[in-house]
């Protein structure tokens, strides 16, 4: 195994959902706080442009739809080319989208899966040549809390999170032995604009069963925004700190709300399973005599 540092002085960070005031430019000020360097991508990075004045050189803001495999490709080579290459993905871009597992559209299921599962796999895959060759790095897929306990409501995104989830794990294993480490992220309520737009998003489900769960649903996180406890800056910082632990942490569950809920269902998940070894047990042939 090359055991070479994956993560050297003065890195380059490449960062996917640069929305103001959401978790991607929190990373970008954490890291540009250690005197890294940082590649913001965005939809709209005019957004950005601002905030990125006074970093200087420092900061190369790129358009980039993380569901446009050509956007991927280019993005990925300006920022190699700009600064020699990518030594930390931060892959942040995502939403949610509710709606009930019977009834939420067709078209919104499979948008979800394509922007929090299968644009992150894009973007991994795409750097990943350049750590390889490199012997070194960082990947930091941003999971959620739903990725480790699903909400009704929000069940395809929290499907989505999931297969994050497993993704980085095995992600994690293949690529050790390259020098790459891997970590997964599960944020609770953090105050970023990911609220707000529920506000915009009436309930438009054809099953009436459901649209009491679901307004529920909606006006706890229209309730929630501004309000929220965790703060972006101070969860970027403290996953910079767990990347310079010894041996590094295989997921970190970023805000308490995160940490309560997360021991809380993997506790009730031991019992369950406790509860039915004799039975999981029973399964096996019989031991050879």
């Amino acid at each position: 195994m090359d055991l070479s540092p994956p993560i050297t002085p003065n890195s380059t960070w490449f960062i996917t959902g640069g929305t103001p005031g959401g978790f991607g430019q929190a990373y970008a000020d954490a890291a540009l706080e250690t005197g890294d360097r940082v590649v913001l991508t965005a939809r709209r990075p005019e957004q950005l442009r601002e905030w990125a004045r006074p970093h200087g050189d420092r900061v190369l803001l790129l358009p980039l739809d993380v569901t446009d495999a050509a956007q991927i490709r280019d993005a990925v080579a300006a920022a190699s080319h700009a600064f020699g290459g990518i030594d930390v993905l931060v892959n942040n871009a995502g939403r949610g989208w509710y709606g009930s597992i019977e009834g939420m559209a067709e078209d919104a299921v499979r948008h979800t899966f394509e922007l929090n599962f299968f644009a992150l796999l894009a973007v991994t895959r795409a750097v990943l040549p350049g750590m390889r060759e490199r012997r070194r790095g960082w990947i930091l897929n941003m999971s959620s809390v739903a990725g480790l306990r699903s909400v009704p409501g929000f069940g395809y995104y929290s499907a989505a999170k999931h297969a994050v989830e497993a993704v980085t794990a095995a992600l994690r294993e293949e690529v050790a032995p390259l020098g790459i480490r891997v970590l997964a992220i599960e944020p609770g309520a953090f105050r970023t604009n990911a609220y707000a737009g529920f506000a915009d998003e009436p309930l438009t489900e054809s099953i009436p069963a459901y649209h009491g769960m679901l307004d529920g649903v909606r006006s706890a996180m229209i309730d929630q925004d501004g309000t929220q406890p965790g703060d972006p800056l101070r969860g970027a910082r403290a996953v910079i700190a767990a990347m310079a632990e010894d041996p590094p942490p295989h997921r970190l569950v970023l805000g308490s709300d995160a940490y309560d809920a997360v021991t809380s269902t993997l506790r009730d998940a031991m019992t369950d399973i406790a509860r039915s070894e004799a039975a999981s047990r029973a399964a096996d042939f019989p031991p050879s005599m």
